[in-house]
C-alpha cells in the first residue's frame, strides 16, 4: 500500500526543494514534480516544483495549494511503477472532483529520480551564484544540464528547460534604525544579507548580477565609496536614500568625478516601491517591495 502524502515543509526556494529531493532519492527513492503548462489562470510560474519522497513526504508548490496532495499522489505512484508521467489538473483535467479556484488548468510533468548528479551539481553551481539551467526530455525520462541558460523557463522543441538563479544578496549600508529594519525583512524573506560599515574602506563587497545595493544614509560622502563601487557592477537594483533635491546633489557630485549619466540613471531615488515614508518599518516594505519588484522584472 502506498503512503498517504503528506506536507514535510512550506519552503518554496528552488534549491531547498531540490536539496529534499535528493535527500530523498538517497534514502529511498523521489519524484520532482514540475509545472509545465498553464491554462488560464495560474498560483505559480512555470517551472515550480514539488519534492516528493517515497515514504509520501513532500515539499514545494506547483499550486497555491490546492492541488500539491494530488500531485504527490501521483507522484508516488510514478516511483511505485518507475516511470515518469505527465498529469493534468483543473481545465482539461480528467481529475473532475480536483479544481483550481482560479478557474484555470495546469499540467505536471513528474519525474523519477534515477539518479541526483544532475542535481547535485544544480546546487554546486547556484552556490557559486551561477545561473543553471536543465531540460527534462520526457521521452528519454531524463534531466540534461544546458550549458546556455536562457532568461526564462518553457518548452523549447521536446524539452522543457528550467531555470535556476541564485538567491537574491543584498547589500546594506545606512544609519541603524533603517539599515537593521531592511535587514531583518531581508533576512526574513530569505535574501541573502550583507551589511557594509561605510567607514571599512578595504571591506570586500560582493555585487553581482543577483545583488541589490540599499544605501540608507543622510550623508552623500557615508554612501559614496559603496555607491560608486555598485555603479560599476551588473548590480540588478542600486537604491538611495533622499529627497529629489538630495538626489540632484549625489548627480552633481557623481558628475564631478566622471561618472556617466548611464551609470547613475541606475540608481533608485527616492529609494523604495511607495513613500515618503516616515519611520523604519514602513521604509523597509517599500525598499524590500522594490527589490522584489525588481528582481521579478530582470529574471522572472
Amino acid at each position: 500500500m502506498m503512503p498517504n502524502p503528506v506536507r514535510a515543509s512550506s519552503v518554496e526556494n528552488p534549491a531547498d526543494i531540490l536539496g529534499f529531493a535528493i535527500e530523498a532519492a538517497q534514502r529511498g527513492g523521489a519524484a520532482l514534480a514540475t509545472l509545465v503548462e498553464i491554462r488560464g489562470g495560474a498560483a505559480r510560474a512555470l517551472g515550480a516544483h514539488v519534492a516528493v519522497a517515497s515514504d509520501g513526504r513532500f515539499c514545494g508548490y506547483v499550486s497555491g495549494g490546492c492541488v500539491e496532495a494530488a500531485v504527490a499522489a501521483e507522484a508516488l505512484k510514478a516511483i511505485t511503477d518507475g516511470r515518469d508521467r505527465m498529469v493534468k489538473f483543473g481545465e482539461g483535467s480528467p481529475f473532475f472532483d480536483i479544481t483550481l479556484p482560479c478557474g484555470g488548468g495546469i499540467t505536471i510533468a513528474i519525474h523519477v529520480l534515477r539518479s541526483t548528479d544532475v542535481l547535485d551539481d544544480t546546487l554546486k553551481g547556484l552556490a557559486c551564484r551561477r545561473s543553471v539551467a536543465l531540460a527534462y526530455r520526457p521521452e528519454l525520462q531524463r534531466l540534461i544540464p544546458l550549458d546556455k541558460v536562457p532568461l526564462r523557463p518553457g518548452w523549447r522543441g521536446k524539452d522543457f528547460i528550467s531555470v535556476y538563479r541564485p538567491k537574491t544578496r543584498v547589500v546594506i549600508s545606512g544609519q541603524m534604525g533603517e539599515a537593521e529594519a531592511v535587514r531583518r525583512l531581508a533576512e526574513a524573506s530569505g535574501y541573502v544579507v550583507d551589511v557594509v560599515d561605510p567607514k571599512a574602506t578595504s571591506q570586500t563587497i560582493a555585487i553581482d548580477a543577483f545583488t541589490a545595493v540599499a544605501l540608507l544614509h543622510h550623508d552623500l560622502d557615508l554612501e559614496e565609496i559603496l555607491l560608486i563601487k555598485a555603479l560599476a557592477s551588473p548590480a540588478f537594483y542600486i537604491g538611495a536614500l533622499g529627497s529629489t533635491r538630495t538626489h540632484r546633489r549625489r548627480i552633481d557630485r557623481l558628475q564631478s568625478i566622471g561618472v556617466s549619466s548611464e551609470a547613475f540613471d541606475r540608481i533608485k531615488a527616492p529609494i523604495g516601491l511607495f513613500g515618503p515614508t516616515r519611520e523604519s518599518a514602513s521604509l523597509a516594505l517599500s525598499v524590500l517591495a522594490d527589490i522584489a519588484a525588481a528582481r521579478l522584472e530582470n529574471f522572472g
